[in-house]
């Protein structure tokens, strides 16, 4: 999506500017605002998805199912829908905060620096997935009580971001309760 920023974040975690999405993300990444979005079908099953191979941090990397930047003037709703959209091409219902103050900073392997403020939801896909490949290469509907056991037993198999998440005991615990709805 050409044009994406992201919104830069002070040390009391206030928006202090926009930055564009590609410049931001160095070996010295700033402070920034994020999402991360783990999405279910009507069947309680979890989407986990595989990172593109020209994306700039863990390219070919399995995943959570969709992550990003709000816009500036966009609620969490309006970009979760939004990145639903482009990266997967599916349309969603439900969307609801399991981790609201998730935090992270990350370095991938070739350096590349994630620094975010990165509230992690659960939403349900309601229409069919049709990735965009140039964000994702591969997906796969589970089990979430497997994607969670994998990311104990193969932690560097998957996004730091989605272990870190997975690990957090109150957000895996309301992950599980979304997938039984």
């Amino acid at each position: 999506m050409a044009g994406e920023h992201v919104i830069l974040l002070d040390e009391h975690d206030q928006p202090c500017g926009l930055l564009d999405k590609y410049a931001a993300h160095t070996l010295s990444t700033p402070l920034h605002l994020a999402f991360s979005c783990w999405l279910f079908n009507d069947r309680g099953q979890f989407l986990v998805t595989r990172r593109s191979l020209s994306k700039v941090a863990w390219p070919g990397v399995w995943t959570n199912s969709v992550c990003g930047h709000p816009q500036q003037g966009e609620t969490f709703e309006q970009a979760i829908a939004r990145r639903c959209r482009f990266e997967l091409g599916v349309e969603i219902s439900h969307i609801t905060p399991v981790a609201p103050d998730f935090r992270y900073r990350a370095v991938a392997p070739n350096g590349i620096v994630e620094n975010e403020v990165c509230p992690v939801y659960a939403a349900r896909i309601t229409s069919a997935v049709q990735p965009n490949a140039d964000e994702v290469i591969e997906y796969q509907w589970c089990e979430l009580d497997d994607a969670l056991h994998a990311l104990a037993l193969t932690p560097w198999a998957f996004s730091p971001w989605m272990v870190m998440e997975a690990a957090d005991a109150k957000a895996r615990q309301a992950l599980i309760d979304f997938a039984h709805i």
